[in-house]
């Protein structure tokens, strides 16, 4: 990535946008605390918290005409271009004093509309520019951005949120979108932002094609459960924090710091994964961020809690990196970014999924015990696709052996 002429010109684009993406993780959150009647906050956080990621599934659906056969330039930039506008809204309408929490959930859902495109574009972007040796370290490196900007981004967010508002911090990312957007117009040369390909003829057709296969289907399948399970800690810990944690931005900032200096070693690790199996990998993942969880949910001191959040983020980071490597092999041509978009519309899709089920979990049994739940059902789903993939393993070895015996028996002679 850093060697890449294209890819290096890149990167300080990606690194500002996913700082503002960590300065948004906090700040969607807390305004909607804000903004949210006390009576139902629960509710109103999870759907704004869900707004902010539900509609790029259904963006999959609806513009797959439109973008497939796009190259990976193209669908990241058109992605960054919604963004930049519609975050950029939330404090226009805000300094017209119309800004309430349907407002919110509204502009943030429109923000979101080429989400699962975005997402697609940039690895398709690196599957077509680099080479399948390095394509894990490319991954790596992006979620490495990622990771960073929520050890920074939330930190950051904290102060602006203490000078000047929520708001703010919105605008702030809003404007990193905007930089993003015109990094791909600079830096990408027109031949490599061209269509690579005759367009799909069908807006379901990533998803035809992860059905057709098995272990695409398999690793989606897990991928939103795994991303599932996630939704409720994402609504459930802000408000752990407000009602039981001294209600701090600057503490609900340092979970998610320490969360993020985990997975900044994490994501630096996965880069060097290449030689690893990639799916006992990405299940060792799953159970060991849930059995990360517990201590959170269990109601171990602040300071035992942050310990565990961290470790889980180290255990958390190379997941994307490999189900990407995995994806990237998998797929080629103009098929891969739908396949990319269907995939991270699945994931998309999971996340708020969660979340909103976490709005009515947490009013009936409290945000601590939601959190606890979530970890034990992580650390069982994890196992549960442990014990299928050794169970197939088996039977893939039976398989053949019986082969092998039959070839032995219609030939015994050994060659010379």
């Amino acid at each position: 990535m850093v060697r890449h002429r294209i890819l290096r010109r890149l990167l300080p684009g990606f690194a500002l946008s996913y700082l503002g993406e960590g300065m948004a993780l906090l700040a969607v959150s807390w305004l909607a605390i804000q903004l949210a009647p006390r009576a139902n906050a629960g509710v109103w956080v999870a759907a704004a918290v869900a707004a902010y990621t539900l509609p790029g599934a259904l963006g999959t659906v609806l513009f797959a005409r439109v973008l497939s056969g796009r190259s990976g330039a193209q669908l990241a930039a058109w992605d960054a271009v919604v963004r930049a506008v519609m975050l950029g809204a939330i404090p226009v309408v805000h300094l017209a004093g119309a800004l309430d929490i349907r407002w919110f959930t509204l502009l943030l859902g429109c923000s979101a509309l080429l989400r699962s495109w975005g997402s697609a574009g940039r690895f398709t972007l690196i599957a077509e520019l680099l080479p399948v040796e390095h394509r894990l370290a490319g991954n790596a490196l992006i979620g490495l951005f990622s990771e960073a900007s929520t050890l920074i981004g939330p930190a950051l967010a904290a102060l602006l949120i203490a000078a000047a508002g929520p708001v703010l911090v919105i605008a702030v990312a809003a404007g990193t979108y905007a930089v993003l957007a015109v990094s791909y117009l600079v830096a990408v040369p027109r031949t490599a932002r061209a269509p690579i390909e005759q367009r799909q003829g069908s807006s379901l057709a990533g998803f035809a094609a992860i059905w057709r296969d098995r272990p695409l289907l398999g690793l989606s399948t897990l991928t939103f459960g795994f991303f599932f399970l996630y939704g409720p800690v994402q609504v459930a810990l802000p408000i752990h924090v407000a009602e039981s944690l001294g209600n701090s931005a600057g503490t609900l900032a340092a979970f998610w710091t320490a969360f993020g200096a985990g997975a900044l070693i994490g994501g630096f690790a996965a880069g060097y994964l290449r030689r690893w199996r990639l799916w006992p990998t990405i299940i060792a993942i799953v159970v060991g961020w849930g059995a990360a969880l517990l201590p959170l949910g269990l109601g171990a001191p602040t300071g035992v809690a942050l310990v565990a959040i961290a470790i889980g983020g180290l255990i958390w980071a190379p997941y994307p990196a490999a189900t990407m490597a995995l994806l990237q092999r998998s797929t080629d041509g103009a098929g891969r970014a739908p396949v990319l978009a269907a995939y991270a519309a699945i994931a998309t899709l999971s996340v708020p999924l969660g979340t909103i089920t976490a709005g009515p979990l947490i009013t009936g049994v409290g945000a601590e015990f939601t959190i606890l739940a979530a970890a034990v059902l992580t650390v069982a789903f994890g196992v549960i696709a442990a014990a299928i993939a050794i169970s197939r393993a088996v039977k893939g070895s039976a398989v053949q052996d019986r082969a092998d015996l039959a070839v032995r028996q219609l030939d015994p002679e050994p060659l010379p």
